[in-house]
């Protein structure tokens, strides 16, 4: 059966394009090895585009690219035998294996996705690896394109890969699924690894723009496939979070890419469906009882979102969940932006107290969004001299352009009050 060569190239693309992590997540787990795994994975596409237009595209394309990429890595590894003895144990551990595991269907490429993401996000490693390792491996960005979106330059992203590759492979650690009684903590470092990446999408660290919608959207991705495989209450709470914040997006700034505060944003823009997906899963996840901090701060989200006005916003329940998530995860930036939130309901002054005793405390000092709340709330009171001097705190800490820029105009604005607009 002659298929045209146009034909297997575009199969492929669309298959690379589906499927082609959970294909290397099969390998990594068959081999055990990043390095091999991948190219195994690319050996097995160059193979497909020869075989296929002589022997028609396989009802299964994934398992037949998993069985070929397989086979090739034995072969170059039992070429690599004959020279270098360290691989002869190796070589033979895969040629046993051959078949014992030849059905590739989804439940165990799902679980091998599963088993993928808690590999690459296990504590044992540093934070920024397992940021940089999760996002190569599970997600598919090029090194190029994570060292873009983290203004890191290439060399260092691919140093960091490699070393976190290598602690994988030194220490031992396993591709699995953790225990139900490892499941907790093991998924709270997925968990916190997914938000990372989403937030750094959502509000840049850094940078000329405000978003970064490739990382949003690849984290919204992983907490969605993570959800599907493993549907615990905050893995809900985390994805309904995520795509409550992410409602906003074409609100959040005007066409020439500066910063449009939540209380004016025109909420026409906000995207309806995936607010009314938030909320659901909201709602399944407060129903369990067994919610965590991740689920609260998408209640706090639900609350802006059903407000059809600022003036609408009911301030005392947020208030109240700020309250819960002090118990539940006490911290200075819950507690900086619970003062928002009493400031709403209370009154400036209120928010303003609660706000200078955190900086009395000496924390949050070198936190940008700490001097910026409290500049607006020494504004909103009248605090002329003291509303300056924190947003120049504000501004001398911003790395964001588009948070400069915004800085920038509230100081002209109260230097110049007639160009104030209200």
């Amino acid at each position: 059966m002659d298929v045209s060569a146009e034909s297997v190239r575009k199969a492929l693309d669309e298959i690379y394009r589906t499927e082609s992590r959970r294909i290397l997540a099969t390998l990594i787990r068959i081999l055990g090895d990043f390095d091999t795994a991948e190219d195994a994975m690319h050996e097995a596409f160059g193979a497909a585009m020869e075989q296929w237009q002589n022997e028609g595209i396989p009802k299964n394309p994934r398992a037949w690219l998993v069985s070929v990429g397989r086979f090739k890595a034995i072969d170059q590894i039992r070429r690599r035998a004959k020279f270098e003895m360290s691989f002869e144990p190796l070589s033979e551990q895969l040629a046993d294996s051959i078949a014992a595991d030849e059905d590739f269907d989804d439940d165990k490429i799902e679980d091998d996705q599963l088993r993928l993401i808690f590999t690459c996000c296990h504590p044992a490693l540093a934070e920024e690896a397992r940021v940089a390792l999760t996002l190569r491996e599970v997600c598919g960005l090029t090194t190029e394109e994570i060292a873009h979106a983290f203004l890191t330059n290439p060399p260092t992203l691919a140093q960091r890969i490699v070393r976190a590759k290598m602690k994988i492979h030194d220490a031992k650690i396993p591709y699995q699924v953790p225990s139900k009684d490892e499941l907790p903590d093991r998924l709270d470092a997925v968990l916190q690894v997914i938000y990372l990446v989403f937030n750094e999408g959502y509000s840049a660290s850094s940078g000329e723009s405000v978003t970064r919608t490739d990382l949003s959207a690849e984290a919204i991705r992983l907490g969605r496939l993570l959800m599907e495989m493993l549907p615990e209450p905050e893995v809900l709470g985390i994805l309904a979070l995520m795509v409550l914040h992410e409602s906003r997006r074409e609100a959040r700034t005007t066409s020439a890419g500066d910063i449009v505060l939540l209380e004016d944003q025109d909420r026409s823009l906000w995207d309806r469906e995936m607010i009314v997906e938030g909320i659901v899963l909201v709602e399944r996840a407060l129903r369990t009882k067994r919610f965590g901090a991740y689920t609260v701060q998408a209640a706090i989200s639900a609350v802006h979102a059903e407000a059809p006005d600022p003036a609408s916003t009911d301030w005392p329940e947020i208030v109240g969940l700020y309250d819960l998530l002090m118990r539940m995860n006490p911290s200075p930036i819950v507690e900086l932006n619970r003062a928002v939130a009493v400031a709403m309901r209370d009154g400036p002054q209120a928010g303003l107290e609660i706000i200078d005793s955190i900086l009395a405390r000496g924390e949050l000092k070198d936190y940008r969004f700490a001097h910026s709340t409290r500049a607006e709330l020494c504004r909103r009171l009248g605090k002329t001299e003291e509303a300056m001097s924190s947003y120049k705190k504000a501004l001398s800490l911003a790395q964001q352009e588009p948070e400069k820029r915004f800085l920038e105009r509230r100081l002209d604005e109260l230097n110049h009050p007639a160009s104030r607009r209200f």
